[in-house]
């Protein structure tokens, strides 16, 4: 590395110092670049540039006729960047308008930089306004392209509150919009509440003052809605409101908002991304209040109404009461009770019937069936004069030949038991004289037909007290 001229050390010595980087790249902690260094080569790169066009917003026009020089500031139209252009007289005066602040223009010009200073600058040699027409064009542009987004779509758009608590407004300094919204919203609803914010309508920093109340109104929960409002006014003076950043930022809000920008023929890009577009600052007003006196008005006929419908609801309920009140069944109320007695009268008398109908086909079935057990039971046959005759074991004597003479025998008959003795084995023959009680016993014996036949007869002339055999007729009666 090549050696510059020595410099003096502390202690009077020569020290020789490095050469310079000879690119910005190359440049260390240990060998940086003088101030001055950087501020040369940002010269030479800006003095290799070619002359180009720019566009900007004039927003201070600083003219010396005598100098034959004027300066003008420049402005982004978009973010807050600005330039000095100084440009020569004759450069102005072939304008065919005389250019004031707020004028969108196209600059011609050469850039350059002041190494002493380190700004740079624009030395203009031709200024051309900003067509109408061309002003125009990029606005359409700009809402196609916003609406093809969704932002002018009705779906996004909130309804405004019947009654805000409190207004925002954003408005001019000391403006008439201001007083048109406040006076003729307090005219309609003298309680409104107001927050106002006074900020640039038109200029440089219109967009970016508009956008910053907006934020904060937004922001605050007791505000309600949001006015923006601003007089009418060129297109040049209308263009901050058509700014896409600010169109966004309306788009997006959460509190409702109204613009109110201009007159009816003035249609800015906010209009259409705002959720009500009001003609004119009164307009808005109207829209965001309700008229105290028209409520009033209502509320008055809705009482009225209200009266006619109720005294129209009791005239009806008392003619229909009156109407019931007639009947012949209220006017004496026991026709009623009677009528139900002699229903209920004659519902028991039918019962009544019922049941003694029912009560007389069961009894005689009870007796039907009564008859038919009477004449299957063995006691039947014996109320017929017959009897049963058994041993001492309570074997039943069928034949002569089960019994021999002497034998105690046990006699059954419908009425009772009682013993006999067998005194003969001939064949029975009746006494001369007939016994006395077991006469039936004797005569029914010789039916050949009965429980106990010829042989099994018991012999009247001889009566026992045997020991009572078992009763084959006890099953039958239990039965």
């Amino acid at each position: 590395m090549t050696q510059t001229s020595p410099e003096p050390d502390a202690g009077g010595a020569a020290v020789p110092r490095p050469a310079l980087a000879p690119t910005a790249a190359q440049t260390t902690a240990e060998n940086p670049w003088p101030l001055r260094q950087l501020s040369v080569k940002v010269g030479e790169y800006v003095a290799r540039m070619s002359p180009l066009w720019v566009e900007g917003e004039i927003v201070q026009l600083n003219r010396r006729p005598g100098a034959g020089l004027s300066f003008m500031t420049l402005r982004d139209v978009d973010v807050d960047m600005s330039f000095s252009v100084p440009v020569r007289e004759h450069v102005l005066r072939a304008l065919p308008v005389e250019p004031v602040a707020g004028a969108r223009v196209v600059v011609h010009a050469k850039p350059t930089f002041w190494t002493k200073r380190g700004s740079l600058q624009l030395e203009a040699d031709d200024i051309r306004p900003v067509g109408l027409g061309e002003l125009l064009a990029r606005l359409e542009q700009l809402k196609r392209v916003l609406a093809a987004e969704g932002l002018f779509a009705s779906s996004r758009k909130q309804a405004l509150p019947f009654l805000p608590r409190v207004v925002g407004l954003i408005c001019g300094r000391e403006s008439a919009a201001e007083r048109d919204v406040v006076v003729n919203a307090r005219r309609r609803w003298p309680a409104v509440q107001f927050e106002i914010r006074e900020v640039a309508v038109q200029g440089a920093r219109a967009v970016r003052e508009v956008s910053a109340a907006l934020r904060e109104l937004d922001e605050l929960a007791q505000v309600d809605v949001i006015i923006i409002s601003r007089g009418g006014g060129s297109l040049e003076d209308l263009l901050p409101f058509s700014d896409e950043q600010l169109t966004r930022l309306v788009a997006g809000a959460r509190t409702p908002i109204v613009s109110a920008i201009g007159h009816e023929v003035d249609t800015p890009l906010i209009d259409l991304a705002a959720d009500v577009r009001a003609s004119t600052p009164t307009d808005a007003a109207k829209r965001v209040v309700p008229d105290i006196v028209a409520e009033v008005e209502q509320l008055d006929l809705g009482r009225t109404r209200l009266r006619a419908a109720i005294r129209a609801r009791i005239e009806r309920e008392q003619s229909a009461l009156d109407a019931m009140r007639s009947r012949p069944v209220l006017e004496n109320p026991s026709t009623i009770l009677a009528g139900r007695a002699d229903e209920i009268r004659s519902r028991i008398s039918l019962a009544r019937t019922l049941i003694g109908s029912r009560l007389d086909r069961a009894a005689d079935e009870v007796d039907h069936l009564g008859r038919q057990v009477r004449s299957l039971s063995p006691l039947a046959t014996l109320e017929r004069g017959y009897a049963v005759v058994q041993d001492a074991e309570g074997t039943i004597v069928r034949e002569p030949e089960q019994s021999t003479v002497g034998q105690p025998l046990s006699v059954r008959v419908a009425g009772g038991r009682f013993g006999v003795e067998r005194t003969t084995a001939d064949p029975y023959q009746p006494p001369a004289h007939p016994a006395a009680p077991s006469a039936p016993v004797a005569a029914d014996a010789a039916d050949a037909d009965g429980p106990a036949g010829p042989s099994g007869a018991a012999d009247p002339a001889r009566t026992t007290d045997p020991t009572t055999p078992s009763d084959p007729t006890t099953s039958s009666e239990e039965s």
